[in-house]
């Protein structure tokens, strides 16, 4: 096949996704039962992973927060099972292997995948429409999922079939061209309803007196750039209804440089000290994760959100190492150091990203002359010990005593997938 072959993509979705897991699982209709996902143990505050489609028909909102939900509506409250969604999504990612290769397959998120069928229909004999129709139907007999399609000649079309055109078709299935988008969607608003474009950057257009997706394609190039800097490139072709990225492309690209990052919302706000122990655990868990994986780094950056009653950014830097390693003990040290550095101790913590950037196999360990191999050797049998231990009987079964204080979080996320309940 040449780079010029029109190609077909689809962009599945499974409805719901978790909410109608968690209905299903209970013998229950995911359209016909009030149902959201979400943790009962923690405050009114928290998002709801999902929420059921009868919900939606009510109007509320997939990923609202529990108070929001009105009063009048009676329903379950599922706890999440990431595990359990996990499972499902392995399951369903293998019916797509009973249709495409998985070269073929770039998987979005847990619920969404893309799909390039263009060499596949002459195979099935088949029009786009039936073979999504077909792989739809083989998700739901299988696992009473209800899934729908966006089918496009480029990635971002079949995107925008799914999450515009397929809402209002019957069959959950939306076809879109080059052609068709501009015909039909030029003028559809809002523009959030587009992917890649939030409430931020339509506020930014609406300066310009954009508001639609044919505004931009009509408005003068440089007044975008000079806006949106770079992004504008991706928005104008988006705006045409171009997307030049293909499957193969996304599958082929090395990025230039490679970090692990590990993200907290903690529960309440934490004071200055409590935020510490937390930057702590992160350091030790992440170090844990780079000796598993035979890596080494030499930088960390850290983020301190605090409680958005204060209005005030979050705090950001970046603290370079004298050596590359994966020394908990080394890290732990210059990652309190950096929290300590740039963190307001007066306002209460809410939020901690931390990440260890330029990491590289360990084989580009280095040293300096403050450094004992012989102990960094010793250290780091210990922690692929630890590692064992933790695979052998659980991620809990060997604890520091840090992670025994009242504020640690360390033993409460051990047994969470994706900062949610892993389920029993």
């Amino acid at each position: 096949m040449t780079s010029t072959t029109t190609r077909t993509y689809f962009c599945i979705d499974l409805k719901s996704f978790y909410a109608s897991v968690e209905c299903i699982e209970r013998g229950l209709d995911p359209f016909a039962t009030n149902l959201v996902v979400a943790d009962p143990e923690r405050t009114e505050k928290t998002i709801c992973l999902a929420v059921s489609p009868s919900m939606r028909a009510l109007g509320v909102p997939g990923r609202c927060r529990v108070f929001q939900i009105p009063s009048s509506i009676n329903y379950i409250m599922a706890p999440p099972r990431m595990q359990l969604y996990i499972d499902y999504s392995a399951e369903i990612y293998s019916i797509y292997l009973r249709y495409v290769s998985k070269d073929d397959i770039h998987v979005y998120s847990i619920d969404e995948a893309f799909l390039d069928v263009t060499d596949y229909l002459p195979m099935y004999r088949l029009p786009a429409e039936e073979l999504a129709k077909r792989i739809m139907d083989d998700i739901v007999n299988t696992t009473k999922i209800t899934a729908a399609c966006g089918i496009g000649t480029n990635l971002y079309l079949a995107k925008i079939a799914l999450d515009i055109t397929a809402k209002h078709s019957g069959g959950n299935i939306g076809i879109l061209t080059e052609e068709t988008y501009q015909k039909t969607l030029w003028n559809h608003r809002p523009l959030t309803d587009f992917w890649r474009i939030g409430p931020g950057i339509a506020k930014r257009l609406e300066v310009l007196g954009i508001h639609t997706m044919g505004e931009i394609a009509s408005a003068d190039q440089e007044a975008l750039y000079r806006l949106l800097g770079v992004d504008a490139e991706l928005l104008i072709d988006h705006a045409w209804g171009r997307e030049p990225v293909t499957i193969a492309d996304i599958k082929a690209y090395k990025p230039k440089a490679n970090s692990i990052c590990h993200g907290q919302v903690l529960g309440c706000d934490y004071s200055f000290e409590d935020g510490g122990l937390i930057v702590k655990e992160m350091a030790d868990m992440m170090a844990l994760e780079l000796v598993d994986r035979g890596l080494v780094t030499d930088s960390i950056t850290l983020s301190v959100g605090y409680n958005h009653k204060f209005e005030t950014r979050p705090a950001h830097g970046t603290i370079s190492l004298p050596i590359t390693t994966s020394s908990s003990r080394q890290l732990i040290e210059y990652s309190v150091k950096l929290y300590r550095r740039i963190t307001d101790p007066t306002l209460p913590v809410h939020r901690l990203t931390l990440t260890f950037n330029n990491i590289v196999d360990e084989a580009w360990q280095q040293y300096d002359l403050f450094t004992d191999p012989l102990l960094l050797e010793k250290e780091h049998k210990m922690q692929a010990a630890m590692l064992e231990i933790k695979e052998k009987f659980g991620k809990n079964a060997i604890l520091k005593g840090m992670n025994l204080e009242k504020k640690a979080t360390a033993r409460e996320r051990n047994q969470q997938i994706g900062g949610h309940r892993s389920g029993s």
